[in-house]
């Protein structure tokens, strides 16, 4: 747990609780005020806008990764359970369950808490009301679906604007902001999206992202990232931040994935042609590959060998002249 504690302690680390089409997520703002506590391995982070608390779990597996970005690379750290130990409620309509006991801030401990009934395995997916009022309305419409033909309560849920609160078996993110309007944009800081459509698939996670069979990710740490902040803004190379990761991933990397990465950054330096070499083709390892080679490309100097890699394994478009793995949206 040292590692997560280091990283709630960084202001320019996200957090996330969610599943394929739901999810919660938690940043802050270097001058935000915030209340950081430790008990036992149990941490948390709260401020005015939202908050993270990440519990202890025996089975808890870190699994860091990297995927490509449409310009450059996005890398993360799943905190997983196996398959058996992942599970929530798995309720699929709204259910009202009461007083939020373990809510992370004392003054939110006597909102009533009630599951969306998103259906999801590894989150509940609720919100927090204080509002006796509102709470009646939702009482009157609980052991329905949220999406049901004709059901109000979504719009008594935006109405009121709730605090959303996520958890899975190894934490949860709390949301305090207003939820946006339809085709507004989302706060900056702690937010929540639920979108039904991906939420249909079933998904535990993103297919581009590379987990182990039967390892369920119950929450996500996003490292400071090299070349954009946590709003996703672009920024010169930070090499220390890019290096950080690197010895995250490899600590917490899939095996197979850092053994190919080595491959291709050792082939590059070495001055060896693209077609030299035999690669994987499955999807996982096309994405580290072409991770690699825009690393590369944004760390060392761009040489014709990476040049022809990067031909033949990604899009030359992608390079810019000042920065070559940064080019403009």
């Amino acid at each position: 747990m040292s590692l997560l504690a280091e990283q709630l302690a960084d202001t320019e680390a996200g957090w996330s609780v969610g599943t394929f089409g739901a999810i919660a997520e938690f940043t802050r703002e270097s001058n935000e005020a915030i209340d950081l506590t430790q008990a036992g391995d149990a941490i948390r982070a709260v401020t005015d806008k939202g908050g993270i608390g990440i519990a202890p779990h025996q089975d808890l597996r870190p699994i860091a990764s990297e995927t490509p970005t449409t310009d450059s690379w996005a890398h993360r750290v799943a905190l997983c359970l196996p398959l058996e130990r992942c599970a929530m409620s798995g309720r699929t309509e709204l259910t009202e369950i009461g007083p939020d006991h373990d809510a992370l801030r004392d003054r939110d401990r006597n909102g009533v808490l009630f599951d969306l009934g998103l259906g999801a395995l590894h989150i509940d997916a609720c919100i927090r009301l204080d509002d006796e009022d509102v709470v009646a309305a939702l009482r009157s419409r609980v052991g329905v679906s949220l999406f049901a033909p004709g059901n109000d309560a979504m719009a008594i849920i935006f109405a009121a604007n709730p605090h959303r609160v996520f958890i899975s078996r190894v934490g949860r993110v709390e949301v305090f902001q207003p939820i946006p309007p339809p085709g507004g944009r989302s706060p900056d800081g702690p937010h929540t999206h639920v979108l039904p459509k991906l939420l249909a698939h079933g998904r535990a996670h993103a297919a581009t992202e590379p987990l182990p069979d039967r390892w369920i990710p119950c929450a996500h740490l996003y490292p400071a990232h090299p070349l954009r902040d946590q709003l996703g803004r672009k920024r010169a190379l930070r090499p220390g931040r890019h290096a950080a990761f690197q010895m995250l991933l490899e600590r917490f990397g899939l095996p197979e994935l850092l053994t190919l990465k080595r491959q291709v950054i050792e082939a590059v330096a070495a001055g060896q042609a693209p077609e030299t070499i035999v690669l994987p083709s499955d999807r996982f390892s096309r994405a580290t590959v072409r991770v690699a080679l825009r690393q590369l490309g944004a760390t060392e100097q761009l040489t014709p060998v990476l040049v022809e890699w990067l031909a033949v394994h990604d899009r030359l478009d992608l390079i810019d002249s000042e920065n070559p793995m940064e080019a403009p949206h």
